[in-house]
């Protein structure tokens, strides 16, 4: 077991963040942190950032990163902007949210990690970046005296390690000298299998004041979920994003690998990131998807209205990959179409059974790849404006979605010209975020283009 770097339990308010620099200091000294991660989530839900001496961290002086981090792809090379600061690369300023100020249980020696906002060197956020997008989303719920409330379901894949990519994956060998196989959903001895896995994710989560729900196989060789608690979209965002780093880093120091692509394996399923989402009176906390008789309320079948509305514009931001929609395809479990039902798993927009103070509506279309604050920032966005218009829902669905039409983008490329003409979704997100995010995927599925895959070599080279 690695030895994880925590706070003594000794100190009092070590379970409290700190709020000020003379704070920062004495609780950094206090804790004998030799390093801080100063991060932030880029266009994929990476973390960039800088690392530096707790000392100097503690001063909470400006520090900076060129904009150019919003200009890469995916795979590292730079997407061209016709823009002033293309080349120039001007410095946008790190603005530390000292609430998220956490412990990195896996550094050698003892480290925190703060996550940063973006903002303008004169102060004013920065219009592209993801955590901003979903503050932009969350300010016109809070006009309306609305409070969302989310809870994501996190599902990936442990696999062998895997240093030759035109190699497939293969799951993991497990404690009983074997690898695991699929279509074990909800196996307690699957789960066993990765026992040693699990336990440090657990140990790493407790270190980071990550709570996890409950934790399952599902249905892909060593296909895990694990559920977050419900809580502030902002504070489920950050968790998401800590969560995939901190996943990672469990597997590797146990010689695997864990993927969060939407389609890893050929002849098993995809990963998915469900997103349950609910909004609540700010002052009261009632939840206004039901009236007072228990009953479901307007403004949730505007909700879901809005949801099938707009979900097809905003899909580019909930399936970012060429490969996301690998996922979204017939006979893989996975949503084709934006159909809703009541305990219908085969729908894209399921209602999960509960009481009415429950009252949830969940978004089974987002891939785990997405980066969680564009994605959640997207589905809240489309929910918001169909309260707002008062978008009626189709009738429930009721029996086999999976056999009903595919109603939605087959590829990025098409889910992209859906995102660049819809306005209303563009002026909830943002128009700089847009042209920048539009310009990357471009970028994107253009580099997948000039790739020859294993397919084509095997059904077109002695045939065609």
């Amino acid at each position: 077991m690695d030895t994880l770097h925590t706070p003594s339990n000794s100190v009092p308010g070590a379970e409290l963040p700190p709020r000020t620099s003379e704070e920062a200091r004495n609780w950094l000294r206090a804790h004998h942190i030799e390093e801080a991660e100063c991060i932030t989530p880029d266009l994929a839900g990476v973390a960039r950032g800088k690392a530096m001496p707790a000392a100097k961290f503690a001063d909470l002086k400006a520090s900076f990163l060129p904009i150019s981090i919003f200009h890469q792809s995916i795979t590292g090379n730079y997407a061209r902007f016709d823009r002033d600061d293309f080349w120039t690369e001007r410095d946008v300023s790190l603005v530390p949210d000292l609430s998220t100020w956490r412990f990195v249980p896996w550094a050698n020696e003892p480290t925190v990690l703060v996550i940063h906002d973006l903002h303008e060197t004169d102060g004013a956020p920065l219009g592209c970046a993801p955590r901003n997008v979903l503050k932009r989303v969350l300010a016109l719920y809070a006009e309306r005296g609305w409070r969302p409330v989310v809870a994501p379901e996190m599902e990936f894949y442990l696999t062998q390690k895997n240093s030759d990519p035109d190699i497939p994956l293969q799951p993991p060998v497990g404690r009983s000298g074997r690898r695991t196989v699929g279509r074990q959903s909800y196996s307690i001895a699957a789960v066993d299998e990765y026992e040693s896995v699990i336990e440090l994710i657990y140990d790493y989560a407790e270190a980071q004041r990550l709570e996890i729900d409950t934790i399952i196989q599902e249905g892909g060789a060593a296909q895990l979920e694990i559920n977050l608690q419900h809580g502030d979209p902002l504070e489920l965002a950050d968790r998401a994003f800590l969560f995939k780093r901190m996943v990672r880093e469990a597997a590797i120091r146990h010689d695997c690998y864990a993927t969060f692509m939407a389609r890893p394996m050929n002849h098993e399923p995809g990963s998915a990131m469900h997103i349950h989402q609910s909004v609540v009176d700010a002052r009261s906390g009632r939840n206004l998807f039901s009236r007072e008789d228990g009953s479901a309320s307007n403004l949730f079948e505007h909700f879901i209205g809005g949801q099938q509305k707009y979900l097809p514009a905003a899909i580019a931001l909930m399936a970012p990959y060429v490969n996301s929609y690998r996922r979204l395809t017939p006979g893989e479990a996975a949503p084709i179409n934006l159909e809703w039902g009541v305990d219908n798993r085969s729908v894209g927009l399921r209602v999960p059974r509960s009481e009415s103070a429950g009252r949830r509506l969940e978004n089974r279309l987002v891939g785990a790849d997405a980066n969680p604050y564009l994605a959640i920032a997207a589905s809240l966005a489309c929910g918001y404006l169909g309260m707002v218009e008062a978008v009626s829902p189709r009738e429930p669905f009721e029996g086999d979605a999976y056999s009903a039409p595919h109603t939605l983008p087959r590829s990025l490329l098409d889910a992209m010209i859906l995102l660049e003409n819809c306005p209303e979704i563009i002026e909830l997100l943002g128009r700089e975020f847009i042209d920048v995010y539009c310009t990357i995927k471009h970028h994107e599925f253009e580099e997948f283009m000039r790739v020859v895959t294993p397919w084509e070599r095997e059904n077109l080279l002695l045939t065609v």
